[in-house]
């Protein structure tokens, strides 16, 4: 991999992680709060297709994008409602809007512009192109001939649209908020202790229907990212799971803004790998040296945990170990190639395989693998004032 292809692809990890850093940080500000939002995928998606319906319709993506933030707080208050006034099912609630924005974009989508559910594609005006800072190069050809810095800056620095660089703004803003101000402070603590926050006089529905608005916010301007700035239009479930996997970021971060950063960067890894290299080949040794030390890594943290976890996370561990033994023996070809040599054969990755990884990192995180990650104390459940 030559230097070139390895900036490339951290471009593409890059604009690959926004739309799961603006979701992650959407429910950092909700869950700290102590409101479980698992609603970020529908909010995102009616983000998505109305910024970019109403961007087509009116010629101005900046109309759109306020077109798409409208429509994540509008879901946003109905969570707050259900979840902070009514005191209903956060969870149940969260899955209601999801159903809700992606049933109800799909037919808006085809009574407004009969495509099946999409929206025409977006051009000009009409969609966030991307800053070509000065001194940088545009030109594919002049790119390719440039000196390493120059394309660092022309491809890594430069290009990118201006929700890139304000996303990655939110990361310090949002650590600055929630943990230098006294509404941070405040907020955190509605999370942990709300009748502590009563007692000193302070709303705890108002600082909790805050986060949530704030959330709405932040998912309306990833939804509005996704098809606008990293797709030329709306296509039905285009946010393709990123509000869960967001989630599953948060709990990997262990709701800290950087760390939430980072998480995301490492699942838009996934992704731009996915994206740019489809074809991706290894020596055999390789894998099974993958499969073997995973299956250790897993045993060896399955046995001080639970017995189930032994039970199951040992049996997971067989399973790659036996997937290792059987790819090795079947490259093996009696009186032509030794076992020796199957180890240094070329075996292309499957296609499917590359693409589940955020999936299966997804799991890795969920399944408690960076350790414990403990939520805020009182979050998922309902306030209720004593009298």
């Amino acid at each position: 991999m030559d230097f070139l292809t390895f900036v490339q692809l951290a471009d593409a990890t890059v604009r690959m992680s926004i739309p799961l850093l603006l979701a992650c940080l959407a429910g950092l500000f909700s869950e700290r709060a102590g409101i479980f939002d698992i609603g970020l995928e529908g909010k995102m998606l009616a983000a998505a297709f109305f910024a970019a319906a109403v961007s087509f319709s009116t010629g101005s993506v900046w109309i759109g994008l306020l077109a798409g933030l409208a429509a994540s707080l509008a879901l946003s208050v109905i969570h707050g409602l259900a979840s902070i006034t009514l005191r209903g099912n956060q969870l149940i609630s969260g899955v209601a809007i999801n159903f809700l924005a992606a049933g109800l974009t799909v037919v808006v989508a085809q009574s407004w512009f009969k495509q099946g559910g999409r929206t025409p594609q977006l051009s000009g005006a009409s969609r966030f192109d991307g800053l070509d800072w000065p001194g940088a190069l545009t030109r594919v050809r002049e790119i390719m001939t440039a000196p390493p810095p120059q394309q660092f800056y022309s491809e890594f620095i430069s290009g990118h649209s201006i929700l890139v660089y304000f996303a990655f703004l939110c990361v310090p803003a949002s650590w600055w908020l929630l943990y230098r101000t006294r509404f941070g402070l405040r907020l955190r603590a509605v999370g942990e202790n709300p009748a502590a926050v009563d007692t000193a006089g302070i709303s705890v529905v108002g600082l909790r229907f805050t986060a949530v608005l704030i959330c709405g916010l932040l998912c309306g301007i990833a939804g509005a990212y996704l098809s606008t700035a990293a797709q030329a239009g709306f296509t039905k479930d285009m946010t393709a799971n990123r509000g869960f996997i967001a989630l599953a970021a948060l709990i990997f971060a262990k709701w800290r803004p950087w760390h939430a950063m980072g998480a995301c960067l490492l699942f838009g890894l996934f992704f731009a790998i996915d994206n740019r290299f489809q074809n991706i080949q290894l020596h055999a040794i390789w894998i099974i040296v993958i499969l073997v030390g995973l299956s250790a890594l897993m045993t060896s943290y399955a046995l001080r945990r639970d017995r189930i976890d032994v039970i199951v996370l040992g049996g997971f561990s067989a399973l790659l170990t036996l997937i290792a033994i059987g790819m090795w023996i079947g490259l093996t070809v009696p009186g032509e190639v030794s076992m020796v040599q199957a180890l240094w054969q070329v075996v292309k990755l499957p296609t499917q395989l590359i693409q589940s990884m955020p999936y299966i990192l997804t799991v890795v995180a969920l399944a408690g693998f960076v350790g414990k990650a403990i939520p805020p104390r009182a979050g998922g459940e309902p306030y209720v004032k004593e009298r």
